[in-house]
């Protein structure tokens, strides 16, 4: 059954609060701005429709009686939502509350990822800030099915952004390599993509950075070389590991060499003018361009004024 329309009427529970809190219903009349007699019928009403008494009524008194006392604070805490309703609903549309779903790679963590969350929580207290690390490939997926608000996802500088998304660029960089800390290459002065193409390679499966992983084989084809790969592995902190194992060597974004690893250096290859560059990796906030999502918006133009995006 459906509760009688008085039940869900917000301005009768605040006529009730008010004469609670006067105990007199000429006051509360009054601070209500109305006349008494409405004010009397309402509250006679709210009775009949609960079918208990809230009032003990005298020529002199007007006292809550137990049901009344109980139900006061409940009014009170009703008719205090109900007000903000519409300030909370400006807010919403603000982005300044809410839940922001985030997903990041992991080497988002070596680069802006702890200022930007601490400039956001700092800016949008009202904002739950949810945040889960998972490769790119998963993040899209996730996406997809619409868990998760936005990502933050590695792809190659001249990759399209996926269909039914959009993409804002936050970062760039180009592959270091990473050697064991032992491996003769790490004593030259100068490194070049030949001197290393032969080498045992540690890398990342193709289903995590499908276009970066295809530039590296076809940087390899121009050389005459086809990778040597000893080892996959998924995340760049268990590559270099596997690197301080001696597995072999790896190309990671320029940000994991302040990964400080025992038993690893990193070096920048020497790339001539005229010949073929090195894979360069952009780091990006995608999100699903057929949503609207306020505190999403908020935080791109947070991260959009920070330093060096």
């Amino acid at each position: 059954m459906n509760p009688p329309h008085m039940l869900i009427d917000v301005r009768v529970w605040r006529q009730f609060a008010m004469v609670a809190e006067e105990l007199h219903f000429g006051r509360a009349a009054q601070r209500l701005n109305i006349t008494q007699p409405p004010l009397t019928q309402a509250i006679a009403n709210l009775e009949r429709q609960l079918g208990v008494v809230l009032f003990e009524r005298s020529k002199r008194h007007v006292r809550l009686t137990p049901a009344g006392e109980a139900l006061l604070p409940h009014a009170q805490d009703l008719v205090t939502r109900a007000y903000a309703l519409p300030e909370q609903a400006r807010a919403a549309a603000h982005g300044e509350v809410g839940r922001l779903r985030l997903a990041f790679v992991s080497t988002v963590g070596f680069g802006g990822l702890p200022q930007w969350v601490r400039d956001f929580r700092a800016t949008s207290p009202g904002v739950r800030l949810e945040l889960t690390e998972a490769t790119s490939d998963v993040q899209l997926q996730w996406l997809r099915e619409g868990r998760i608000d936005a990502g933050i996802v590695l792809h190659a500088h001249d990759e399209p952004p996926p269909p039914g998304t959009e993409r804002q660029t936050v970062g760039q960089e180009p592959l270091l390599l990473a050697l064991p800390q032992r491996h003769p290459l790490t004593q030259a002065r100068s490194l070049r993509f030949e001197d290393v193409c032969d080498e045992p390679l540690v890398l990342f499966p193709r289903s995590i950075l499908p276009a970066i992983h295809d530039q590296l084989h076809a940087r390899y084809a121009l050389a005459g070389r086809t990778p040597k790969v000893a080892q996959e592995a998924i995340q760049m902190q268990t590559i270099v590991n596997l690197v301080s194992a001696e597995l072999g060597v790896a190309w990671v974004l320029q940000s994991v060499s302040q990964f400080q690893r025992m038993g690893v250096a990193y070096r920048a290859l020497q790339v001539p003018r005229d010949g073929p560059a090195m894979p360069v990796a952009q780091t990006s906030v995608i999100w699903d361009s057929s949503r609207d999502v306020p505190v999403l918006q908020r935080w791109l133009r947070m991260v959009r004024n920070q330093p060096g995006v």
